[in-house]
């Protein structure tokens, strides 16, 4: 049944008049205040409020306002502001009457009549809060229309000082601190943002929003402990989807992998229905390394939600590592007609070609990338200049793939090209890489030298150029170059960690190997993360590998593989240093194996992979990995000499010889720092069986 228009108005004037006639003492301070100033500002005028004319205008004005709420006809909008009006000029005291237009204005879109009409409020009482709280509505209005950049940060700042005043005025509002944490947060003060979190909690500690917010900021600051001990705070019994959904995400920024999916289990198991916790619990198995049970959850996400993209590149990107290139490519296509304008499917199409070899279909993809995404002017903000620095990475190293060389290494000059030291390091530092490849090491040096020319406070290039000039002969005055950069002081501790692993590297390659040991135990005392650590424990082991202390280096390898299983250059280096030796070759076949199912394009453990077949006497196995190997990296001294072995056990001693002088023509064109002396006098040996024997076989066909 409709109301009366009679009956709106008297609901209303009672609402007014309950407003207006509550006594002074009664009265919040801020509104007596408010009253009094008017008062005295009427009174100075000279002109005594008419309370019942202001109470007829606000009764129409407030009749009009709802029938704009039914109808949303503007004139009935324009009618109810006059009637505002006309109250407030009977009674130009009223706060109640000031508000209400205000309120109405923001109402009906006349945002700027709004503010100037809170504003004027504020001016007469500082302490009305409707007011402050119409302002900070139309400013966090405002924040989100707008784009960053466009001004936003002057609204945001606005918005922060009325939410300032609001928790000043009403300091035990929960939401109110919650929203001042995060506009804090916006404007990137975080610790003030924490502080607001904290008085969030402190007013309601069941609150979920207010924990899980606290803890996504501790997360944000890298406080991944104080993260887990607000939300552990909460008893199981209490812990909403939600709060176990943070959980596991702070879990996972510890790299706790197993935590975090026990989490995101437990999240599901409360909202069968939480696409995202799914999510987090599919990355989270993958993190794990258990592929086969993520793609399972990205499936169920796939069929709940067909039209999600994402989720097919996620997909993907698990088929990839698997090797499965052509499953990949499948979903890849359905997340590319969903998203055609999107940039991380055809960069990861581009990936796939790579991996497959099928260099001259990834080259125009990363061309029309980058073309897209190319600026006349050459101006670009830093998210679209690092995207660039991505592309030109990946097209030159698509490039170094096919072999040449020269091409890439344009394609990695474009990204010195761009500026900022962290693409010219990183340029420089892939040109570097192409040519030590290529095994043009004094171009190598070269590069490295003007690239520390071109950043001269650069750490990282000054320790590259060390390197390289040790390995070039220049080993005395490159090792106190990188002990120089030694700080020795605890704030520094990260950055010595560094220049002790490079000097470790360094002295394994000069082969003075107790100098090495010395550094890794210098570096391990600096190491705090786990990820820090393990990298000391392989590289000790490599080191003990090439002094031949094979048990010493087992140890530690296997040390990382207690850390981390599915550590695939540890699995690698382990199970190659194994079948080597020809011994435990079922337990090498197996860390080989799951090194490649980690990595299934890398050349390296293709050719460990071929040679533990090889020693476990199964020979096409080891033919075909081995051959996929020489393709991958056809530079590689050892793949040859490894074919050469395999084809004098299968009786094809021509295409042996002819693999072995590749070895030995590759090792004489590498430097001393990556050849075993031992090893080019082996294959020499071998070499010169072959020849004899191919001599008295063709002196016999004559």
């Amino acid at each position: 049944m409709k109301k009366q228009w009679w009956m709106v108005v008297f609901i209303a004037g009672i609402s007014f008049l309950r407003s207006e006639s509550l006594p002074a003492q009664s009265q919040p301070a801020h509104a007596a205040d408010a009253t009094a100033a008017a008062v005295s500002q009427s009174a100075a005028k000279g002109k005594t409020p008419d309370r019942a004319a202001a109470y007829y205008h606000f009764a129409l004005a407030h009749m009009y306002e709802e029938q704009v709420a039914t109808y949303g006809r503007s004139e009935l909008a324009n009618k109810a502001i006059e009637e505002y009006r006309a109250a407030i000029d009977a009674d130009p005291t009223s706060a109640y009457l000031t508000s209400g237009l205000a309120e109405l204005y923001a109402k009906t879109g006349r945002i700027r009549d709004a503010v100037v009409e809170a504003q004027d409020i504020i001016k007469r009482n500082p302490n009305n809060l409707e007011a402050r709280r119409l302002l900070g509505r139309i400013y966090l209005r405002s924040l989100g229309d707008m784009q960053a950049g466009s001004g936003s940060e002057s609204v945001l700042k606005l918005a922060i000082e009325q939410y300032e005043q609001i928790v000043r005025l009403q300091p035990d509002s929960m939401d109110d601190h919650l929203l001042l944490g995060r506009l804090y947060r916006l404007n990137n003060d975080l610790q003030k943002a924490e502080g607001e979190f904290k008085i969030a909690v402190k007013l309601q500690p069941d609150s979920e929003e207010a924990v899980t917010t606290l803890a996504y900021l501790y997360n944000e600051l890298g406080d991944t402990g104080r993260a887990t001990q607000v939300l552990s705070g909460v008893p199981s019994a209490e812990r909403s989807a939600k709060l176990y959904s943070a959980l596991g995400y702070t879990y996972e920024q510890q790299k706790q992998y197993k935590n975090a999916v026990e989490a995101y289990r437990h999240a599901i198991e409360m909202d069968r229905d939480n696409l995202d916790a799914i999510r987090g619990l599919a990355q989270n198995l993958l993190n794990d390394g258990q592929a086969d049970a993520a793609l399972e959850q990205y499936k169920v996400i796939a069929d709940a939600n067909p039209e999600d993209a994402q989720t097919y590149v996620r997909i993907a990107e698990i088929y990839r590592k698997q090797g499965k290139y052509d499953l990949a490519l499948e979903d890849l296509k359905k997340a590319e007609s969903m998203v055609q304008d999107s940039v991380e499917v055809p960069y990861n199409i581009a990936a796939i070609y790579q991996a497959q070899g099928r260099y001259d279909e990834a080259i125009p993809i990363m061309r029309d990338l980058l073309k897209k995404s190319e600026k006349a002017d050459g101006k670009y903000s830093n998210g679209e200049r690092s995207n660039r620095a991505v592309f030109l990475e990946r097209l030159g190293t698509i490039y170094r793939d096919q072999g040449n060389n020269a091409v890439a290494n344009e394609s990695f000059r474009e990204i010195v090209g761009l500026g900022g030291d962290e693409n010219i390091e990183r340029g420089y530092q892939q040109i570097i890489d192409t040519w030590r490849e290529a095994k043009e090491w004094q171009k190598a040096t070269e590069v490295a030298k003007e690239a520390v020319q071109k950043l001269p406070t650069s750490r990282d290039l000054k320790m590259v150029l060390a390197a390289q000039q040790a390995d070039m002969g220049e080993a005395d005055k490159a090792l106190k170059d990188v002990r120089a950069m030694l700080k020795g002081d605890g704030a520094s501790s990260s950055d010595d960690r560094q220049v002790y692993i490079t000097l470790a590297q360094m002295y394994t390659r000069l082969r003075r190997f107790s100098d090495a040991e010395g550094a890794l135990d210098k570096a391990e005392q600096l190491s705090t993360k786990t990820d820090d650590k393990e990298y000391v424990w392989f590289l000790r082991g490599s080191t003990f590998e090439r002094e031949k202390r094979y048990a010493e280096a087992e140890e530690q390898f296997k040390k990382v593989l207690a850390s981390d299983p599915d550590h695939a250059s540890a699995l690698n280096y382990l199970g190659y240093m194994l079948a080597d030796q020809n011994i435990k070759l079922e337990e090498a076949l197996g860390y080989i194996k799951r090194a490649v199912d980690l990595d299934p394009s890398n050349g390296a453990y293709l050719d460990s992979l071929g040679w533990a077949y090889f020693r476990l006497g199964k020979f096409e196995l080891a033919e075909d990995n081995l051959l996929k190997a020489s393709q991958k990296i056809n530079t590689d001294p050892t793949v040859h000499d490894h074919l050469g072995d395999l084809y004098q056990k299968t009786g094809r001693l021509k295409l042996a010889a002819t693999n072995w002088e590749r070895a030995l023509t590759e090792w004489n064109r590498t430097i001393a720092a990556e050849v075993d002396p031992a090893d080019p006098v082996r294959v020499q040996k071998k070499l010169d069986s072959a020849k004899m024997k191919l001599a008295k076989e063709e002196g016999a066909k004559q």
